[in-house]
């Protein structure tokens, strides 16, 4: 019963905003044409009506697994649709979406060289579960004016919701350890995966600023002096390298 309620809970609260749901997550979307944050559909097997008996008692049955798994990847359309909060507030023109920022981290990991007691495929799991419950709460950045314990605590929440909606179980369980795991930065895999978050934006900085003739200094200041990891370092040097050139 106590999963019944979570998944009819939890279907109301995404047929509306969060009410913790910061505003700038819609606003920013709104802001990019082509870019749309997307509630699961009315149709959606979470938002029917429950079927009542003879007697007027209510009757759910219990998901199964593919429509727990289907629920949760619905959810998680969030995070291709909804644009880095850092990008649309420098006027980038159709900045990458939270998942684009994932994909290639997980890339990162997949060509990165092997590291001794470093386990690459988890990794490339990290990657793709480390801004996972943005599709909730949206891309909080500094500037939103909400501190690391606010930002953490509803990022918790969220991602309770979505193990709850994927049914529990091992997968659910593996994706909240791997996710609080590179919160805690607790192990060299987290290390290197919070190295990797950085990467990317300073080459995603570095590729808007080619293409779209910006000065996204800020970025780079942002993350000067503090990567974890000898790979960190290295790829960090090399973008320097090349945004040198090209100044």
């Amino acid at each position: 019963m106590r999963n019944v309620m979570n998944r009819i809970y939890f279907s109301k609260s995404l047929s509306l905003t969060p009410p913790h749901l910061p505003f700038f997550h819609l606003s920013a979307a709104a802001s990019s044409p082509n870019r749309a944050v997307h509630c699961m559909a009315d149709d959606s097997p979470l938002s029917q009506p429950p079927n009542r008996s003879g007697d007027g008692s209510v009757s759910v049955p219990p998901p199964s697994p593919a429509s727990s798994a289907i629920d949760f990847l619905s959810l998680c359309s969030r995070l291709k649709t909804t644009p880095r909060a850092g990008w649309v507030k420098r006027d980038v023109k159709n900045p990458e979406s939270i998942a684009d920022h994932m994909y290639r981290m997980g890339l990162m990991a997949l060509v990165s060289s092997d590291i001794p007691g470093v386990n690459r495929d988890k990794c490339m799991k990290m990657a793709i579960v480390h801004d996972i419950a943005e599709a909730i709460v949206g891309d909080i950045t500094p500037s939103c004016g909400v501190s690391k314990e606010e930002k953490n605590r509803r990022e918790s929440e969220a991602l309770e919701h979505m193990c709850k909606l994927l049914g529990g179980g091992e997968r659910a369980e593996e994706i909240a350890e791997l996710w609080r795991e590179y919160e805690a930065n607790a192990s060299p895999e987290a290390k290197l995966v919070k190295d990797f978050d950085k990467l990317e934006m300073i080459l995603q900085a570095l590729e808007y600023e080619q293409e779209q003739g910006k000065d996204l200094e800020e970025f780079f200041q942002s993350t000067a002096g503090k990567f974890q990891t000898d790979i960190g370092k290295a790829w960090a040097l090399e973008i320097a390298s090349r945004r040198r050139k090209r100044q």
